[in-house]
């Protein structure tokens, strides 16, 4: 695993650049990310290009034993392309156009902006492509980071008219599928359909949902026209982009197919405070982040990368962007980059080099303060990268225990019909790999098209859609299943299913959900074996063979079973989750732990993690050899187990 730092030597005097170059690799670190913010340096006036000052920078790394990941510049276009194209500027779901003096002031839809990007990345590709240091290209920076996936420009909507003709082929099938007889919003012609916002009430869902699915398309067309521009110009050097925490905006799988590797940015302290989780669990984990929210985007993101993955933007201290912005622990630093090494990481690099005194992010912490002195996380980053010289080569991350699917369309589902104000998708997927990792269970986040032989417990939390291909795959993978409500819930088109939901699990289990209900926040429903219902509940008509495991107080059944599926029909808390998850996966002939709400363990080949994101100090039965025993809060063990 190789550590690096994001650097921006445009942004400091040419004088510090030996200086940083040379600290950089005396840390251990050996790579640096540059060049993603800065096309106005590049390109100064049209088609003026200043090449020179990255020349240098690029050199001076190359010669220090730095290798670089060269960004492509196009999350930020200059005031100039600004000003000769406005039209490349996206409008908000409410019509208002989102200018400069930001970042990422681009539409995805509009053409001509596409044709830009190209441009840029064409002439670094061509002036850096076979750079003896260069060995990987991101492409832009935090796709849709600032809400700006979906725009509603003149561009946007005529695409999107575009794109449902060629996914309908006529007008007709489009009603058709919609449902558009339903308060007569049927359409004669494409060209009458218009963006999904700015209605009396709310407007169509299959709408809403189809243009968010369109929205995502443009990312993918957007990325693909990098990609293939890299490819050529610069063979055998990895293409990456750095995807984000806690968003769902467009189908990260779908982008993920046409890089080598996913990489992602985690800030575990600042995601806390966005995050689906309580307020006792953000206070308890204001300084170290939830237990759980790091380790699934990073097995997210392993699957998004078909199983290569790195962080390549890594919290080193307080940021500066969430509403409010703690400092970390001491320890927090190291625990989150041997997480990344549990997980199987390739590499891994801290934003960023050295704190900017000025701009947007003037109180983002770096491995630097402003005045070039070392900052809080510089011995954590030595100890981690003198912990990973002293184990050596690292073994490979086998396949876990468990999968748990997890869909974007299915969020995009929930949102764009939740129902329930409060629905939230990811949270609930967030929610069962917390309780599957409580109980001392390896989980892999896989898509819905993922390979499931050799799991032995498979988890469906929220996959409103299962097609034949998802059906086969689950009855073929001989594993325990586990879904939640709403499995199931819609077609494709986003109809209620002919033969009502769970659609596509009724071969395994013959339940029908004859009704559902939302609950407003404070209201529980008791279950008889002890626990609470909240959020959701259905009402469920089960057939022969079918065990009713578990019921509400009222008599409702809640968790149903039939050889190896089980279905809950209803959103329950997470002691009732963990007691279910629990004896699933025993009938799957795993061995559980309930290990508590802070301490979280992985394995690596013969290496075994333990991760103490508590408040007190946890006693081992073991002497490691990374860390102490016992494990104070913040803090990791690392041992061999014996073969």
């Amino acid at each position: 695993m190789k550590l690096g730092v994001c650097w921006y030597p445009e942004q400091w005097p040419e004088a510090l650049w030996a200086s940083d170059v040379a600290r950089m690799a005396a840390l251990g670190l050996r790579f640096v990310r540059i060049g993603e913010f800065a096309w106005s340096r590049i390109e100064p006036e049209p088609g003026q290009f200043e090449w020179d000052w990255l020349d240098r920078a690029v050199d001076l790394a190359h010669a220090a034993g730095l290798q670089v990941v060269m960004g492509t510049p196009t999350a930020t276009p200059p005031k100039w392309l600004v000003d000769a194209h406005p039209e490349i500027l996206a409008r908000g779901r409410d019509g208002q156009l989102r200018g400069f003096g930001s970042r990422r002031h681009y539409c995805f839809s509009s053409d001509v902006y596409l044709e830009q990007a190209k441009r840029i990345t064409a002439l670094m590709a061509a002036r850096y492509g076979r750079h003896p240091a260069v060995v990987a290209w991101q492409t832009d920076n935090e796709y849709g980071c600032h809400d700006t996936v979906v725009s509603t420009s003149d561009a946007a909507k005529a695409g999107f008219r575009r794109w449902l003709a060629d996914r309908y082929g006529d007008v007709a099938a489009l009603n058709a599928a919609w449902g558009l007889s339903f308060w007569s919003q049927e359409y004669r012609n494409f060209d009458e359909v218009d963006a999904p916002f700015g209605t009396v009430t709310e407007s169509h869902p299959a709408h809403r949902l189809d243009w968010q699915r369109y929205s995502s398309a443009m990312v993918e067309r957007f990325n693909a026209a990098q990609v293939e521009i890299l490819r050529a110009a610069s063979p055998g050097r990895d293409i990456v982009h750095n995807f984000m925490g806690l968003f769902t905006e467009f189908d990260h799988y779908a982008v993920g197919r046409q890089l080598d590797v996913a990489t992602w940015d985690s800030y575990p302290i600042g995601f806390l405070g966005q995050g689906p989780f309580t307020s006792a669990d953000k206070a308890r984990y204001l300084r170290t982040g939830h237990p759980d929210l790091t380790a699934f985007h990073h097995s997210l993101y392993r699957a998004c990368g078909r199983g290569r993955w790195w962080v390549i933007e890594q919290q080193p201290g307080p940021v500066n962007w969430a509403a409010w912005n703690p400092a970390p622990a001491k320890g927090a630093v190291e625990l989150w980059g041997w997480e990344a090494v549990a997980q199987g990481a390739e590499r891994m690099s801290w934003f960023r080099w050295r704190q900017a005194p000025t701009g947007q992010e003037a109180m983002h912490a770096g491995l630097n303060r402003p005045d070039n002195q070392p900052a809080a996380a510089w011995p954590e980053v030595a100890a981690l990268a003198a912990g990973l010289a002293a184990l050596g080569p690292l073994p490979a991350r086998g396949q876990a225990d468990v999968a748990l699917l997890f869909d974007y369309d299915s969020v995009w589902a929930v949102q764009s019909q939740p129902q329930g104000r409060d629905q939230d998708a990811l949270a609930t997927a967030m929610a069962w790999h917390t309780a599957a990792r409580r109980l001392g269970l390896s989980v892999d986040v896989v898509p819905p098209d993922a390979d499931l032989a050799g799991y032995r417990l498979v988890l469906l939390p929220v996959q409103v859609v299962v097609d034949d291909g998802l059906a086969q795959r689950l009855a073929a993978s001989g594993a325990q299943v586990l879904a939640g409500p709403r499995t199931g819930s819609k077609t494709r088109d986003f109809a209620i299913p002919p033969a009502l939901p769970p659609d596509g699990l009724q071969a395994l289990i013959d339940i029908r959900v004859a009704r559902v209900e939302s609950l407003p926040p404070g209201i529980s429903l008791a279950v008889g074996n002890g626990g609470v219902v909240t959020g959701w509940m259905e009402d469920v008509e089960a057939g022969e063979g079918v065990a009713v495991q578990s019921r509400l107080d009222d008599g409702r059944g809640l968790w149903f079973a039939a050889g190896r599926a089980h279905y809950l029909a209803g959103g329950v808390d997470a002691g009732l989750l963990g007691r279910v998850m629990a004896e699933v996966a025993a009938a799957a002939g795993l061995a559980v732990q309930d290990l508590g709400p802070d301490v979280r363990v992985e394995r690596l080949g013969d290496l075994r993690f333990l991760f103490n994101y508590g408040p007190t100090a946890v006693d081992l039965p073991i002497l490691p050899i990374i860390g102490s025993n016992p494990v104070p809060p913040a803090g990791v063990a690392i041992w061999r187990e014996d073969a």
